[in-house]
């Protein structure tokens, strides 16, 4: 009787959940977020999307729209936001957007995975053939692998997704590029969409599939919204991960750093190659984020201990500042960190470092102005105690014994106004007090 009971219980179950799987859950959207790519697909950008994608883990039925610019990007960076598409429980959308914008390379990958995927009018996807260089049949051999495993990939997600799985394959194989239209008619997208009106209009009723389950989504004009920007940090990271400027800086390093070796001791050099090859290290990914923003943050206290004995008139400094900033911006930045640095102490952190090192420096400043006004005799009286020939005399000033020239004819005993001081002679020019 018992096994008759758990037989039954485990049909039950098993027909519950087949019930389960065809069934459409309503989906009310409380929240509508957008976030925007507009350049290529990096580190900064999965960081981007990994760190608001929390955020919204934590909200009441959100959804999540990407506006997307892309030219392209890296193919490992692609292929861990399509893992974190995937593992997403909420909805994500991809609209390539505004007129004039496009996902090719990387982006058209990007786009295979999204449950929701619009255009604008103008705006093109496609053109994601891996680039490679050389002719050798070894590079031949590596594309051709790289070409199968992301017609794999884009398959699988086009098929899931109830989308065109020939025309993205296409894309990858024969660099295949579609305008709007075209996308459309070959139903490698959902809808046009040119506005945000538009959108809500689309979304209402749209059925999609998220994590297996079927969800219909209800959303209206009253739904909240909310942008988010990618912060400082993922700014600059964002601008250094780009292959032009990591490559730019990695050829400005090298060559500030054979300054040095040419003519050393002056250490200027060096310390700002330093800094554009770390910089760019961390662009190339050579060097693990963490590791390359604590590098800055030792390099900048360096330069600033460098700065007290070499005369670099502030350039160590602001280097050292800059080093600073970047690598405080930078830590607890990868996917496995557990702490997150408020960029409020950042800021104030380096802001306290640069109010000191300003006010050292109006101090130092202060002081060497004083220091050479006391030095200085212009204006100030004196007397001549004795007269040479060629209108050379010895005065006294201030207490102290100089020599003197004059235009004039000046006897012992007169008193005189210095009009000019030879720092490097160490004479003065004097004429009669009036």
């Amino acid at each position: 009787m018992k096994s008759f009971l758990f037989c039954a219980l485990c049909l039950f179950t098993t027909l519950a959940s087949a019930l389960d799987l065809h069934e459409t859950h309503p989906y009310k959207v409380k929240k509508l977020n957008y976030l925007e790519i507009n350049a290529s697909i990096n580190p900064a950008t999965y960081n981007y999307l990994e760190e608001n994608f929390k955020k919204m883990s934590k909200q009441d039925n959100p959804i999540v729209i990407i506006k997307l610019n892309t030219p392209g990007g890296l193919v490992t960076t692609t292929k861990d936001i399509l893992t974190l598409i995937g593992s997403a429980k909420f909805p994500v959308g991809i609209w390539v957007t505004p007129e004039g914008a496009s996902a090719t390379s990387a982006g058209a990958i990007m786009a295979s995975a999204a449950h929701i995927l619009v255009m604008s009018e103008g705006t093109n996807i496609g053109a994601a053939t891996p680039i490679t260089m050389g002719k050798d049949i070894e590079q031949k051999d590596a594309k051709a692998k790289a070409v199968n495993d992301l017609v794999a990939l884009v398959r699988s997600l086009s098929k899931a997704r109830g989308r065109s799985t020939d025309q993205f394959e296409k894309m990858i194989s024969e660099a295949m590029s579609l305008d709007a239209r075209e996308a459309l008619e070959k139903k490698v997208i959902d809808r046009i969409i040119n506005s945000h009106e538009e959108l809500l209009e689309f979304l209402n009723g749209r059925e999609i599939v998220v994590q297996g389950s079927k969800l219909k989504v209800e959303i209206d004009s009253t739904v909240p919204v909310k942008k988010y920007k990618m912060d400082p940090g993922q700014l600059i990271l964002n601008i250094f991960a780009n292959p032009t400027t990591a490559y730019v800086l990695f050829i400005i390093g090298a060559a500030l750093i054979y300054f040095e070796l040419q003519a050393p001791g002056g250490i200027i050099s060096g310390a700002l190659g330093v800094v554009c090859l770390l910089l760019a290290g961390i662009g190339f990914q050579v060097l693990p984020l963490n590791l390359g923003a604590m590098g800055l943050i030792i390099l900048s206290f360096l330069l600033f201990v460098l700065e007290i004995y070499i005369t670099s008139f502030g350039i160590l400094t602001l280097a050292g500042l800059a080093s600073l900033l970047f690598g405080s911006l930078f830590l607890f930045r990868t996917d496995n960190s557990l702490i997150d640095l408020e960029r409020s102490a950042i800021y104030a952190v380096v802001g306290s470092v640069a109010l000191y090192v300003g006010f050292i420096s109006w101090y130092f400043v202060k002081t060497y102005r004083k220091h050479k006004d006391m030095f200085t005799q212009n204006h100030h009286e004196g007397i001549i105690t004795k007269v040479n020939e060629n209108n050379l005399f010895q005065v006294k000033v201030n207490g102290e014994i100089w020599n003197a020239k004059s235009d004039e004819n000046l006897n012992t005993g007169d008193h005189i106004e210095v009009t000019h001081q030879d720092d490097e002679n160490l004479i003065l020019t004097i004429k009669k007090k009036a």
